[in-house]
């Protein structure tokens, strides 16, 4: 028999919500599940246990693999630059903006922490109300940095566009694909930073894409010295596999979150940058008079996954930045909530936190 719990779910003590004993996972573009065949290139790894820098046989045999799976990578992104093993996108975007050959120029309004740490007294370029980044025609040359996909919101940026006034004033493009790499074509970027664990490879795996050397200045080491430190092979191995997995579930995807916004829409709910280009696993959505972070603590008490923005700034009580650049007033952006599809996602799942979502919104409604 199924477990249930129940608590009072508004402050009037009016309605009763179920507690659901089995997790509803909605959080995906925090981190989404390994993949079993990333998890099986970890295992054969480890099994290949030795340092690719040696210069002994398993070490020979070691670096053999590593630059095996860096073909693959490369292959599977349709990348045709090179390519620098890192242990995430954070890591990737530090190096790129601390070793771009140009300087920072400018970085969109709309940037992970990751870039926005980086480049505290660097010029914002504004985004208009649906996310999408306004490039003025003249631009200093420079490193500028825009995000292929919002992490908060899925907006999808116009790079190839960006691209080309980039290059047109003697700069380069970085581009966080965080959370487009394995379910977009890369950009026409020149620096590229991704990361394995958002598309179902390890924690601690990613890599900085370089179209060209001469675009970065090296560190000594290991990674053609650019990176030192001992390769992480185990996490190359599997997040090549990863990348191999293919995009197939994406139209599945689609079809669940147009089901998911449909509803919302009639439970009173409002869909952010809903007229913008959006990646299909994520959405953003406010809920009026219900704060995110009621939200969030009423979803997981119905064992229910979800975030209020990024994951690295979700503990917060900050307004999101990348809301506010979006002339979303404080208040509404307060009661925003991200909900982000993963492969394992089913319409059982949607029709779940469709529910959940109505009886939330109805507590709040009672509460008013």
């Amino acid at each position: 028999m199924e477990d249930e719990r129940y608590i009072d779910c508004s402050a009037t003590k009016t309605t009763i919500c179920r507690i659901m004993s089995e997790p509803l996972y909605l959080d995906h573009a925090a981190t989404t599940p390994l993949l079993p065949a990333a998890r099986e290139a970890m295992a054969a790894g480890f099994a290949l246990w030795a340092n690719p820098s040696s210069p002994h046989r398993l070490g020979r045999a070691a670096r053999a693999a590593l630059e095996t799976a860096r073909e693959r990578v490369v292959a599977a992104l349709g990348w045709t630059g090179e390519l620098v093993f890192t242990s995430g996108a954070s890591e990737a975007i530090g190096m790129a903006l601390g070793r771009s050959v140009q300087p920072l120029a400018a970085v969109s309004s709309v940037e992970h922490e990751a870039v926005l740490r980086l480049a505290v007294d660097t010029p914002r370029l504004a985004v208009d109300g649906c996310g999408l980044v306004t490039v003025p025609q003249a631009l200093p040359a420079g490193l500028v940095a825009v995000q292929q996909v919002n992490n908060e919101t899925g907006v999808i940026q116009s790079l190839d566009a960006i691209a080309a006034t980039v290059r047109s004033a003697g700069g380069l493009l970085l581009a966080d694909c965080a959370q487009s790499a394995g379910k977009l074509a890369l950009p026409d970027a020149d620096l590229i930073a991704i990361s394995a664990h958002k598309f179902g490879g390890p924690i601690g795996s990613g890599a900085l894409l370089v179209r060209d050397w001469a675009m970065l200045r090296p560190s000594g080491g290991q990674e053609r010295g650019y990176r030192p430190g001992t390769e992480n092979l185990p996490g190359a191995m599997a997040m090549a596999a990863a990348l191999e997995a293919g995009q197939d579930w994406l139209v599945e995807a689609a079809r669940l979150r147009a089901l998911l916004e449909s509803a919302l829409r009639e439970s009173g709910g409002t869909v952010i940058a809903e007229d913008a280009p959006r990646l299909a696993t994520i959405g953003a959505y406010r809920m009026p008079g219900v704060s995110a972070a009621a939200q969030l603590i009423r979803f997981d008490g119905m064992g229910i996954a979800v975030s209020a923005g990024s994951a690295c700034s979700s503990g917060s009580l900050r307004t999101s930045h990348v809301l506010a650049a979006m002339g979303i007033e404080d208040r509404a952006a307060a009661e925003v909530v991200r909900v982000s599809i993963g492969r394992e996602t089913s319409e059982g799942d949607i029709l779940r936190f469709i529910a959940a979502w109505r009886e939330i919104a109805g507590c709040g409604r009672a509460a008013a």
